[in-house]
């Protein structure tokens, strides 16, 4: 009887550490992820004089289309519906843009 509670308590401690390595190996990819779309997103800052109101420039550089395309789909996705977001959760109204 001992033998297996020992059995069963040192299984228990192996299926915690398991858990707690799982979390920690998804914990660190999604750390990863979001390090890499933020320096995407950084790499971006070359579309600026395209981009921001009062700009001189009508067409993006060829520096800016290569900083785009870098870019992952999902990471460009997620940055805009959150900056869609941000107006409502700072109880502002929302932004509607004219084309």
């Amino acid at each position: 009887m001992a033998v297996v509670k020992t059995l069963v308590c040192h299984s228990s401690q192996a299926a915690v550490l398991l858990l707690l390595l799982v979390v920690a190996s998804v914990q660190t990819r999604t750390s990863k992820a979001q390090l890499s779309c933020t320096n995407q997103l950084i790499n971006l800052n070359v579309c600026a004089p395209f981009m921001v109101p009062g700009a001189t420039e009508t067409q993006p550089s060829s520096l800016c289309c290569g900083a785009l395309q870098a870019v992952q789909h999902d990471c460009l996705c997620s940055t805009l519906r959150i900056a869609a977001q941000l107006p409502s959760q700072c109880n502002l109204p929302p932004l509607y843009c004219a084309t």
